[in-house]
């Protein structure tokens, strides 16, 4: 079964655990679902298909119609959004981004080490590298943001005075 654009949208956050959004699917709120240990298992394999990224591009450019958004994933540069007026790649080491992930997956998950997340994090680093279709890669426009050792705000204040720079040149 493939997702129809209908099926998928968002919504300004409805719960204050820290996210931007809803995501809904069907009109069921599966924002926390997302984050789930078994969609991070699996999320490389599945987003390597052809036929869900061809079902999936429409309904994310959908977001982006006639209006100014941010969004993140690893391809949205790349593929998605190619003609973007600004295009940011935020990078960090794995031990950085294992380190915050895990942070993030404790609180629900005790037993969960950083180990096992940085293992996780380079396998799936390692697929979606690699795969044929869409491969990660660093858009040749983008601005490459390293948040090694910073605090999430100086990253936002590094990225939003790049978002102005590029709106004031336009």
């Amino acid at each position: 079964m493939l997702i129809d654009a209908g099926a998928v949208s968002i919504r300004p956050a409805t719960v204050s655990d820290g996210r931007r959004l809803d995501v809904l699917l069907n009109g069921e709120d599966v924002t926390t679902l997302l984050r789930a240990p078994e969609i991070d298992a699996g999320v490389s394999a599945i987003s390597a298909l052809p036929a869900i990224r061809v079902a999936l591009m429409p309904i994310q450019r959908s977001f982006a119609k006639d209006q100014r958004v941010i969004m993140v994933g690893r391809d949205i540069a790349s593929v998605v959004f190619p003609d973007a007026g600004v295009k940011v790649y935020l990078d960090a080491s794995v031990e950085e981004r294992a380190r915050r992930r895990w942070l993030e997956l404790v609180e629900r998950e005790p037993m969960v080490t950083q180990a096992e997340v940085e293992a996780d994090l380079r396998r799936r680093d390692g697929i979606d590298s690699t795969r044929e279709t869409a491969p990660l890669q660093v858009a040749a426009d983008a601005v490459v943001v390293d948040t090694d050792f910073k605090s999430i705000e100086q990253v936002v204040d590094e990225v939003a005075a790049i978002v102005e720079q590029a709106w004031d040149a336009a």
